[in-house]
């Protein structure tokens, strides 16, 4: 059995990565993809196959997740909306129950606390931690801002020998791989979490050669659902469309299939950096004794229905990856079919510590159940219903919202028209049943349970209002003196290497890990 009471807490090893939908990864049926690493995590894991992001975006879906709370319940609605610094995250539990907690990567954090209850961090942030992407639902969403997503990331993906992208992940598998090591030199047995969080495969897609070279370009697949035309085309994806300058553009087979090499190329290589920090967990000696979760803030559309990027409900941008690896490698192989959220990681991984309770109540569910049932059949599942997921950024002018069932997803917005699947029979999602006969009581009963989940009138003012601050405080801010809210990591090297008093030769026992 796993590691899950008394005083053999497992460790906590939380690797994320950015805009991966579940559908371009070999566990998940990708065979074009080559993920080595999270291939053979898979096969060691419990894997969720209708898991959800809580917001298709970045800011929100990471704090909702961290917290176990919904966005709106979080106020975190965009990617320049501040997680408060007295919200309990599952880090600060942790921490709480004598974990060691550290963060190497991104996390997304707006304002002044750039910690929410990690110890250490030792890495920067990839994007700003101020107020200066502040959506403004008064104006019209063909009112492009600078920060929108433009379509040229899909137009310009590049065989590269360094980019951004890959030059801050280079350094997040570093310092992760170097914080292992050095947990397993320190001689303290407290139980740790550390969080890898990676960029890629987030757009910009530039990649080192190498892995640009691991796929034949005449081999990368087209979109199962091509572009469809603007009347076929729901309100929503139309206004993805102007916002990203899609349709200012003529992206022909090869335009695609280029973007979707990139993609693939970024996958590849961020494998490669996830199976490094693989590696040093088990030359460490802390394979067996650590819990391992893996997933992605949200997907990416890669030019599925002529879409790119996220900010939709639609499968391709809220579906993600997420595997639980248990310590000890109970349960590995087996898969869960019942609908999860990001939401519901913070009280499983509470659950998997030894512990069940809620600093301020969950809206996410334990998903313990599931992931240590060993009875045929499969993984339980929670008993947790429909999952939710919301979205109150660019893009719309209301609040939006999906819920989904075992077998129906319900999307709504207030002023566009209701959106129901049926993903049983329809898993791309062309045939909308909302006004169909055979809809009307799924909507009545999905839209019911989401209203009384979410109260999305309040949830809109509360929107207009924090948008009016912020763009105030963000205006105030960039004028004068400007000192920004970034994470600084800081190395004190006077301690480090042969630069003290000690003997030498002690100091270089302490330093070494024997390999075992």
């Amino acid at each position: 059995m796993p590691r899950v009471t008394g005083s053999a807490r497992p460790n906590v090893l939380l690797i994320m990565v950015d805009q991966l939908a579940a559908q371009w990864l070999p566990a998940y049926g990708a065979s074009v993809v080559r993920a080595p690493a999270l291939g053979a995590l898979a096969a060691r894991s419990v894997v969720f196959d209708a898991a959800y992001c809580a917001s298709p975006l970045c800011a929100p879906s990471r704090a909702a997740m961290l917290c176990g709370r919904f966005a709106s319940a979080v106020s975190v609605w965009d990617n320049a909306a501040e997680l408060r610094a007295s919200l309990p995250t599952f880090v600060h539990v942790l921490r709480a129950a004598g974990y060691r907690t550290c963060l190497a990567g991104k996390m997304h954090f707006v304002g002044p606390d750039q910690l929410h209850g990690f110890e250490r961090r030792l890495t920067t942030d990839v994007y700003p931690s101020g107020f200066d992407w502040t959506p403004d639902w008064t104006r019209p969403v063909a009112d492009r801002l600078p920060w929108y997503h433009s379509v040229a990331s899909v137009l310009e993906p590049a065989r590269t020998v360094a980019s951004l992208q890959t030059d801050y992940d280079d350094e997040v598998a570093f310092h992760a791989v170097r914080e292992l090591h050095d947990m397993a030199r320190s001689g303290d047995d407290r139980p740790f979490l550390l969080v890898a969080s990676f960029t890629n495969p987030h757009d910009p897609w530039e990649v080192p050669g190498r892995y640009w070279d691991l796929y034949d370009a005449a081999a990368i697949d087209l979109p199962a659902v091509p572009m469809l035309s603007w009347d076929e085309t729901d309100p929503h994806s139309r206004r993805l469309r102007v916002m990203s300058g899609i349709d200012d553009v003529t992206l022909g087979d090869e335009d695609v299939r280029r973007a979707r090499h990139g993609y693939y190329a970024a996958i590849s290589y961020v494998d490669e950096r996830i199976g490094s920090v693989l590696s040093a967990l088990r030359e460490c000696g802390f394979d067996e004794d650590t819990v391992i979760v893996f997933t992605a803030d949200h997907g990416e559309f890669l030019g599925e229905r002529g879409l790119w990027y996220k900010m939709s409900f639609l499968e391709p941008a809220a579906r993600v990856p997420l595997f639980v690896r248990l310590a000890g490698g109970s349960g590995a192989g087996r898969r869960v079919a019942e609908p999860v959220s990001l939401v519901d990681v913070a009280p499983t991984l509470i659950g998997l510590a030894g512990d069940s309770a809620a600093p301020c109540g969950w809206d996410g569910s334990s998903l313990v159940s599931a992931v240590v049932d060993s009875g045929a059949g499969g993984a339980r599942g929670a008993g947790r219903g429909a999952v939710i997921c919301e979205y109150h950024a660019e893009g719309v002018n209301a609040p939006a919202a999906m819920i989904r069932d075992e077998r129906y997803k319900l999307i709504v917005c207030r002023g566009d028209p209701d959106q129901l699947f049926d993903l049983s029979r329809d898993p791309l999602e062309l045939v909308n049943l909302a006004d169909a006969a055979e809809g009307a009581p799924v909507v009545r009963r999905l839209r019911g349970e989401l209203e009384r989940r979410l109260d999305l009138p309040d949830i809109e003012r509360r929107v207009l209002e924090s948008q009016r601050e912020r763009r105030v405080v963000a205006g105030a801010l960039s004028t004068g003196e400007v000192l920004a809210w970034d994470y600084q990591p800081h190395v004190d090297a006077s301690m480090q290497y042969v630069r003290t008093r000690e003997d030498l030769y002690d100091l270089q026992r302490r330093g070494r890990l024997e390999a075992r």
